[in-house]
């Protein structure tokens, strides 16, 4: 925890890599807080992700509920936020847990699409490692 901040509204963010784009979305009890397309992990720094999320930790100082989507696909652990033994990174500004996605998948055209499968993700109060 962030000195002097206390984590009585939670910040989630949601994570949901790509092969051709990264989704994310954060929220808190009171609503979507960020919604955000970036480009595919094969075009980012090794270092983009970690640096983002303790970017929006301290711009909010408290400390992230982070959901990393699985898909099968190995975007999510190019993001680089995973320990040498494979479990979600555990940092003072974020909290990596993982959520397998179910396989269906719907396509969602306008704007950046309404990210219900992400909220539905961010949803669970806690994410094991």
């Amino acid at each position: 925890m962030l000195p002097g901040k206390s984590t009585m509204n939670p910040i989630t963010v949601t994570l949901a890599p790509e092969a051709a784009r990264v989704r994310i979305l954060m929220t808190s009890p009171e609503g979507e807080m960020l919604r955000a397309v970036l480009g595919p992990v094969s075009a980012m720094h090794r270092q983009a992700a970690a640096t983002l999320l303790e970017g929006l930790s301290l711009w909010h100082q408290q400390p992230l509920s982070v959901v990393l989507c699985a898909d099968g696909s190995d975007a999510g652990c190019a993001m680089g936020l995973f320990d040498g033994l494979g479990f979600g990174e555990r940092t003072l500004h974020y909290q990596v847990g993982i959520a397998v996605r179910d396989g269906r998948r719907r396509r969602s055209l306008g704007g950046l699409g309404n990210f219900r499968d992400l909220r539905q993700l961010s949803l669970y109060p806690e994410v094991s490692p």
